[in-house]
């Protein structure tokens, strides 16, 4: 499992992490290698369609979900979420951190034959450096002052200052030197069809609705007892649902009001187990903080005060989620308890717009200078809860006196044409919450450009000195302080109005064994799950 590095969650996606099985408990222990045959395929559904799987090119979860089945990394977390190798076979840190030493393993293939070696690993330092690359996560990269070979299959990397998050950085995937060096990283085929030397390869992307991963006949772990992996991208989730029913999907992400009202009929119960924890993301309402209609502090306080979170929840969840006030997941060691959320209160509201200069008018609607206050909310198509969030949002703040007006966006163009590019009023998105608390790249004011993380344009000068002292510094303690102070911060400047931590419900056909429950997820030993002989559906998948 390896959930190192932010990702925007802009789509309902299959096996977030989960810890308690909700109803219907699945296989009370794994099978071992030796019991458990090979054979049959698992079909997922999706909402969209990765934008490549190259994942140290994307931001988005399908991309990176997808092509962490196509590679391998250096590092990975266990089942307990402890850092364990992977393709290193041993690692150390030295010199209270400053200094990391990694022993490649030996006999790890490319998917084109070819072995996977120092070569191919410093290529992807250099790559994730490079100014000619396009990726939002070159910042824990350029932490490293220099990257040293000790010999053919070992090396190390040495930090100028402590540097907290260095082993999860080396989560990355690992990337082929011989396949990528040279490529256009704009048209070169390596994005939709990559050498990989994860437990699966690329059997055939033909379709934007269908791709499929085959099991990799000598990945270095053991093969997969699942001869493949088929993601069907399906964007009406009730028509997913249906052809989870119909027996044509394995696994899903349901929505709640599935979850609620459906998962409990018998028929259903009797075919798949339903696994429910609090997930490891959060959704926020983000503003355009280059727009003048945001970029006053008091708007933004007023809509945290005319916002009313539960009703969001209760409304547009069905209750499965938690209210939230910042970036950490609630019950984490990260996340400040101190702060309290602002109550809804449309006097105290309407006080601070007013002080912004927004009067209400003959209407009871909010106008400056002859101007209503009037504004363009997006939201990804294929997030039912999103778009009844934005909805509510909607209700709430037309009491304050704002006009709201609901996009509705296709993902690919909602990244492209919107995020990317910073072309947007507000939005309603949500980011995967990482092992580690550094979340440097989202927030950092160098962040702040076109195609970065920090797409929202949020400067402030003492949160960038807490976010580069704590990812300075192996102290918790200190870490923590920082941490707090960041979110308290946050909580008052409101360049997000923090909506919801949402529950992670999955769906999962009772033919698949092996499954087992653990704080990294039920993916966490994913290629040793497997399907009894006489249950199994899909002959012949192996065969060209």
């Amino acid at each position: 499992m390896k959930l190192f590095i932010p990702i925007l969650a802009g789509i309902a996606f299959i096996c977030m992490p989960v810890f308690t099985v909700a109803r219907q408990a699945a296989s009370a222990a794994e099978a071992t290698v030796e019991s458990a045959p090979y054979g049959d395929v698992i079909v997922m559904g999706m909402e969209v369609s990765p934008s490549t799987l190259i994942s140290a090119l994307s931001t988005d979860a399908a991309s990176h979900a997808v092509g962490s089945k196509l590679f391998t990394s250096l590092l990975k977390f266990d089942r307990d979420l402890a850092i364990v190798p992977e393709a290193a076979e041993s690692y150390e840190v030295l010199d209270d951190g400053l200094r990391l030493r990694f022993n490649l393993r030996r006999g790890i293939r490319w998917s084109d034959g070819n072995e996977l070696d120092l070569d191919d690993v410093e290529f992807t330092y250099r790559f994730m450096i490079s100014p000619d690359t396009p990726t939002a996560y070159s910042g824990d990269y350029k932490q490293v002052k220099e990257f040293r070979r000790l010999g053919d299959w070992s090396f190390e990397v040495v930090y100028e200052k402590p540097f907290p998050r260095a082993l999860m950085s080396w989560m990355m995937d690992i990337l082929p030197r011989r396949a990528l060096q040279g490529e256009d990283l704009r048209t070169s085929k390596q994005l939709r069809n990559p050498v990989g030397a994860g437990p699966f390869q690329l059997k055939s992307w033909d379709s934007p609705a269908m791709i499929m991963l085959k099991a990799a006949p000598d990945y270095f772990e053991g093969r997969a007892n699942l001869d493949g992996v088929i993601y069907r991208v399906i964007r009406d989730t009730s028509t997913m649902f249906m052809e989870l029913k119909a027996g044509k999907l394995d696994l899903m992400s349901l929505s709640n009001l599935q979850y609620v009202y459906r998962s409990v009929e018998a028929d259903f119960a009797s075919k798949f187990n339903v696994y429910k924890n609090l997930d490891f993301s959060y959704t926020f309402l983000g503003y355009n903080l280059r727009s003048p209609l945001f970029s006053d502090v008091r708007v933004r306080k007023a809509f945290a005060l005319a916002i009313d979170k539960q009703d969001v929840v209760d409304g547009a969840l069905l209750n499965q989620g938690l209210a939230t006030i910042g970036p950490y997941r609630p019950g984490g060691w990260a996340y400040n308890t101190r702060i309290r959320d602002y109550p809804r209160d449309l006097g105290k509201a309407g006080e601070l717009m007013a002080e912004a200069g927004w009067l209400p008018g003959e209407d009871g609607m909010l106008y400056k200078d002859g101007r209503p206050f009037v504004f363009t909310l997006l939201v990804n198509q294929g997030r039912t809860e999103r778009i009844k969030t934005a909805v509510i949002l909607q209700s709430q703040l037309r009491e304050l006196g704002v006009e709201v007006k609901i996009r509705v966006v296709e993902w690919a163009a909602f990244i492209k044409e919107f995020v990317h590019t910073g072309y947007f009023d507000a939005l309603i998105l949500g980011w995967t919450i990482t092992q580690d608390p550094d979340i440097y790249d989202v927030w950092h004011s160098s962040r702040a450009f076109k195609g970065g993380l920090n797409f929202i344009g949020y400067k402030n000068a003492e949160v960038d000195e807490l976010l580069e002292k704590a990812r300075g510094t192996f102290n918790l303690e200190a870490r923590k302080q920082y941490y707090d102070r960041m979110q308290e911060i946050l909580h008052d400047e409101q360049p997000y109005c923090f909506l919801y931590v949402p529950y992670s419900i999955t769906a999962l056909n009772k033919r698949f064994q092996g499954v087992s429950e653990a704080p990294a997820g039920i993916e966490h030993n994913f290629i040793r799950w497997w399907v009894p002989q006489n249950q199994q559906l899909y002959r012949n998948f192996l065969q060209p």
